[in-house]
């Protein structure tokens, strides 16, 4: 359908990729992946003919269209939303005017003249083809798209001018799922849906009819999208069969194998050069060494890629709170005479890992602002517990920075105590290197003021992290590395994201907010999206309270993870809801399994530390010995009695 045949794209003296062969088919679906600034979107708009190669070529089947979604930046203005989506079907809409204009002809002549079969003849011919095209359910079409995408249909009349740039890249997307074309390019599409748009997008794309190419940063996302990933790495483009999870695994395996190829071509080198210096100069050898030195040319050498750059820091260990961070009674929030929610109660405990989700505009931010103390609450009580330093990271954190200021400055006056050597330290972390650190904060891309933002925090350890959309802007390397250093983290998180794998590894539970309320869920997003399906309402916490939609002072339920003891917490009756989640049942199985595998590994150093005691070396060793052993059998105990609770809960 579409080739690129040893393509090449260079930005002044930056090549992005070359000698890039690509075959795209009919009914490809593509994840094309890499870090931030290695040409992903570049090859997006070279796919749709918005851009050229600098070198190769690149054919396209005749008959083929290509629609192209940015990131951002299209702005609509003139009609309602409605009128603008039905604008995409202007030569089906064409038609029906002209079967309008046929009926009404028809109706003015005589039924046996030779002009009334004329334009009957023509009027059959056209709404057959409307038919067949679907005409008649144009309308409901663009109604499925707008609901889909979290258009309420008093939106639909309202002009596309009075909408936000987030809602504008929507119509803009509802558009072009209704054109589609023969080749979807999708340019970060979950940038601006809410978690409620992206489930809808994610079943809307599983059965579109056509090939597409998509780029996201949303792991969870591309794993139920895509049947391929394009690799955009160290200037090259590598393809891999499969989601993103086959991806990753089967990238690791490349890797390994590049590596050991690599090392056995190091050893046939070194031998043929130790043969050809010992015997160069013997007559008798000299048919071997030019054998060798042959060889040696012929050779094609394996060249080991540069290490990808990445992020890697953690968030420093704050002093700990009391057991109670936060609580909420009957909390208000209103703007005029727009309430937000009332009547909120809930309670926010040390450890918890909170993630708020609800639809765009439901009040998530509100409420995150309002524990930061960035609002004040229209009525009702909200109080910190003992001890509890907050942190809040906005959405448009970067808008708090100052854009004349250069990185190391900036960073200097917010800790003057730090030396230069450990701020450009620090700065290395996050990939601001060499000169990278004396750039001014204005000419910084959006991941990287968002890198710059959450590094200012590490200057503060505090132990109430409240995060408003903290993976905005990060590649899926350097999600992966805030998700690993949130996990560590020993404080209490509260957070807004709607990156669903995001929300899954880190959440203990789950705060929906809507409807004038805020519902408390234990468990990550998958717990909590069983609860909805199966359980409904009463598959909330509230439940054990008693307490209504908008939560309560209910017992919490923390999620279990292996190795973090909350399993425990599953095998008691009454924390054990009457259906085990399939999730949670898995996680405890998998547990399991890392329980018995170290039980063996114990009982054999066990063994191992016996058999050692029986032969005397010295009175410090047998000592030694005896103490080790002490410890082994101690953490056998502790190791079967967590067995011993999971499969009982099993």
């Amino acid at each position: 359908m579409i080739h690129l045949s040893a393509a090449g794209k260079r930005y002044a003296h930056k090549l992005l990729f070359e000698n890039v062969d690509w075959l795209i088919t009919a009914q490809d679906r593509v994840g094309l992946v890499g870090a931030n600034g290695t040409g992903k979107s570049t090859m997006l708009k070279i796919l749709g003919g918005l851009e050229t190669v600098d070198y190769g070529s690149l054919s396209v089947t005749r008959g083929i269209s290509a629609g192209y979604l940015p990131q951002d930046g299209l702005s609509l203005s003139g009609q309602s939303v409605f009128a603008e989506c039905m604008g995409v079907f202007a030569d089906l809409r064409g038609l029906e005017h002209e079967m309008e204009e046929l009926t009404r002809r028809m109706a003015e002549l005589d039924h046996t003249s030779s002009d009334y079969a004329q334009v009957a003849e023509r009027f059959h011919r056209i709404e057959h083809e409307f038919q067949t095209r679907d005409g008649y359910a144009i309308e409901a079409k663009v109604g499925t798209v707008l609901a889909g995408l979290g258009f309420k249909k008093e939106d639909w009349t309202r002009r596309t001018e009075e909408f936000s740039g987030g809602w504008q890249m929507r119509i803009a997307l509802a558009k072009l799922l209704l054109q589609k074309p023969n080749l979807l390019l999708l340019d970060e599409p979950t940038n601006h849906l809410d978690l409620e748009a992206r489930n809808w997008l994610e079943d809307y794309l599983k059965d579109y009819p056509h090939a597409f190419v998509l780029i996201s940063h949303d792991r969870y996302f591309l794993d139920v999208t895509v049947n391929k990933i394009v690799e955009i790495w160290n200037k090259q483009v590598h393809f891999y069969a499969g989601n993103y999870d086959k991806y990753t695994a089967q990238k690791t395996q490349r890797g390994e194998q590049l590596e050991a190829a690599y090392r056995n071509q190091r050893e046939r080198i070194e031998q043929l050069e130790v043969f050809i210096n010992r015997f160069r100069y013997q007559a008798t050898k000299a048919k071997q060494v030019q054998s060798r030195i042959k060889e040696l040319e012929k050779m094609e050498r394996i060249e080991l890629p540069q290490e990808e750059r990445t992020i890697h820091f953690s968030f420093p260990q704050p002093k700990p709170s009391g057991r109670i961070v936060a609580e909420v009674k009957n909390l208000a929030k209103g703007y005029g005479e727009k309430e937000v929610f009332r009547g909120v109660n809930f309670t926010i405990e040390r450890g918890d890992r909170i993630a708020l989700v609800g639809v765009n505009g439901a009040g998530k931010s509100t409420l995150i602002k309002l524990l930061a103390g960035k609002e004040l609450p229209t009525a009702g009580e909200f109080r910190l517990g003992h001890k509890v330093q907050a942190d809040y990271f906005a959405q448009d954190q970067y808008k708090e920075l100052n854009p004349e200021a250069r990185i190391l400055d900036d960073l200097g006056e917010l800790s003057p105590s730090s030396t230069q050597t450990e701020l450009r330290s620090l700065l290395g972390c996050f990939l601001f290197s060499a000169d990278e650190a004396f750039k001014k904060i204005g000419v910084l891309s959006g991941g990287e003021r968002n890198r710059y933002a959450l590094l200012k925090m590490l200057l503060h350890p505090a132990n109430f992290l409240l995060l408003d959309e903290p993976t905005n802007h990060l590649d899926l390397r350097a999600k992966d590395v805030l998700l690993e250093a949130l996990a560590e983290y020993s404080g209490t998180v509260v957070f807004v994201s709607h990156d669903r794998y995001f929300i899954d590894k880190l959440a203990t539970r789950v705060f929906e907010v809507g409807e004038g309320g805020v519902e408390t869920y234990p468990g990550n997003y998958e717990d909590y999206i069983w609860r909805k399906e199966e359980g409904g309402s009463q598959g909330a916490e509230a439940q054990g309270a008693g307490a209504q939609g908008t939560g309560g002072q209910e017992p919490v339920i923390p999620q279990a993870q292996p190795g973090n003891g909350n399993e425990r917490a599953l095998a008691a009756p009454e924390a054990r809801p009457k259906r085990l989640n399939p999730i949670r049942r898995k996680q405890i199985e998998e547990r399991c399994r890392d329980l018995e595998e170290e039980v063996a590994r114990v009982e054999a150093a066990i063994a191992h530390g016996q058999a050692a005691l029986q032969n005397f070396v010295s009175a410090e060793e047998t000592q030694r010995l005896t103490q080790e052993l002490k410890a082994l059998r101690t953490q056998l105990d502790t190791l079967m009695e967590e067995w011993e609770e999971l499969a009982q809960a099993l």
